[in-house]
């Protein structure tokens, strides 16, 4: 156990933070819904993201750790029959376990005073707030409910991705917690009520102080990230950093999270006191742009000597690396960096580049990736490899 340790070599500290995520486990040979449980109870959300040019960033973790999996047993979990998860505000847009809606009740409470919330979407709920309750009323009457379904198909302009008015009015209820997703269809948000769509055991559940409620966000995102300092600890629920700073001063009084300092990083770090350090990983994964191994950039660059930046919003003549650059982690470093494309039209799992990192040489990390890109054509069904033309020898994967 790493709980009597006060000082970390870099080399130990990756290794408890990938032992944390899991990355110590042989994927199992067939991947069912107790291997999806044990990843979520572990890190307790998975971020939700638009781009879809290889798969949407919720499916990502899960095949990262575990492998080919049924994708339609995370959708139940999410929005079907076996509710295990609902979205919300968590690091980002996330889909969060259910058990853990209580713990964002004061989010909600904050939201729904203007506190908290984007600042456009505040101004949005103080100044048009008679709109919203027609909106909310409009839910309570017809059901799950798309924001196309309530506006009269105009949209809006400029900002806030040209949301119309509707939207805007529903996402203010998300984030009060006056509307809940529902389901999603083509990707687009179906709202209803949470009464509607969360268990009753969840809402019949006490509502902890806002105090308790950042403190146990704060234990779970210690337990998933085994090891990190303040910043990524109020990063992995997003709390706000007074906030944060008070809960861990707490936390560390009452011997929940250990101080400790780590070769190399200028400030201290929180090593959760059920963490381990194995002494070897021997991983093996394509992560996704927000996997949190890598969301918190800087922890990435402190853990892995790893600077991570995604390209989608960089002009193409701009592009180090590429449009949608994946990390490819081995063992416990991570060896390079893949641009990836699903091309579903001609069934192919197209690789634009492949950029080793320093001191890792391309036969090296061949054979390992090109056994990793395989199983991601087949999981993605897709029949086809395209590799640039300077790795097809090494790859062999035509």
């Amino acid at each position: 156990m790493a709980a009597s340790r006060t000082r970390l070599t870099r080399a130990e500290t990756r290794r408890v933070a990938l032992a944390a995520q899991g990355f110590t486990e042989p994927r199992p040979n067939s991947p069912g819904l107790r291997q999806l449980t044990r990843v979520l109870d572990r890190s307790a959300l998975l971020q939700i993201d638009s781009v879809n040019v290889l798969v949407r960033a919720h499916y990502m973790p899960l095949f990262s750790r575990l492998g080919p999996y049924d994708r339609e047993l995370l959708e139940k979990l999410a929005w079907g029959s076996r509710k295990r998860l609902f979205e919300y505000w968590g690091h980002e847009a996330s889909l969060i376990r259910v058990d853990l809606q209580p713990l964002f009740r004061w989010r909600m409470e904050r939201a729904a005073a203007g506190i908290g919330i984007y600042g456009g979407l505040t101004r949005f709920g103080r100044e048009r707030r008679n709109f919203i309750e027609a909106i909310h009323r409009a839910v309570v009457e017809r059901g799950a409910v798309t924001a196309g379904e309530l506006d009269n198909g105009t949209r809006g302009q400029g900002s806030w991705w040209g949301w119309s008015d509707s939207k805007r009015a529903l996402e203010w209820l998300f984030w009060a917690g006056l509307v809940t997703a529902a389901t999603r269809r083509n990707f687009e948000r179906v709202y209803d009520l949470p009464e509607r769509v969360l268990p009753p055991d969840i809402l019949g559940a006490p509502t902890p102080s806002p105090e308790d409620a950042q403190r146990q966000l704060l234990r779970f995102a210690s337990r998933a990230l085994g090891i990190a300092g303040e910043r990524c600890l109020r990063d992995y629920f997003r709390l706000d950093s007074a906030d944060a700073k008070a809960r861990i001063s707490e936390l560390v009084e009452a011997g929940e999270l250990l101080p400790v300092s780590v070769e190399g990083w200028p400030s201290p770090a929180y090593l959760d006191p059920s963490a381990r350090i194995p002494r070897r990983v021997e991983a093996r994964a394509l992560l996704s742009p927000f996997d949190p191994v890598v969301w918190e950039r800087s922890r990435a660059e402190r853990l892995f000597d790893f600077h991570y930046r995604i390209e989608i919003y960089t002009p193409a003549d701009k592009r180090q690396f590429g449009y949608y650059c994946l990390p490819f982690l081995l063992g416990d470093r991570i060896v390079a960096r893949t641009d990836l494309k699903a091309d579903r039209a001609t069934g192919r799992l197209v690789v634009h580049a492949i950029h080793p990192e320093a001191g890792f040489a391309p036969e090296f990390i061949a054979p390992e990736l090109a056994e990793e890109l395989r199983i991601m054509a087949n999981w993605l069904g897709l029949t086809d490899i395209v590799v640039p033309r300077a790795w097809r020898a090494m790859l062999r994967l035509s």
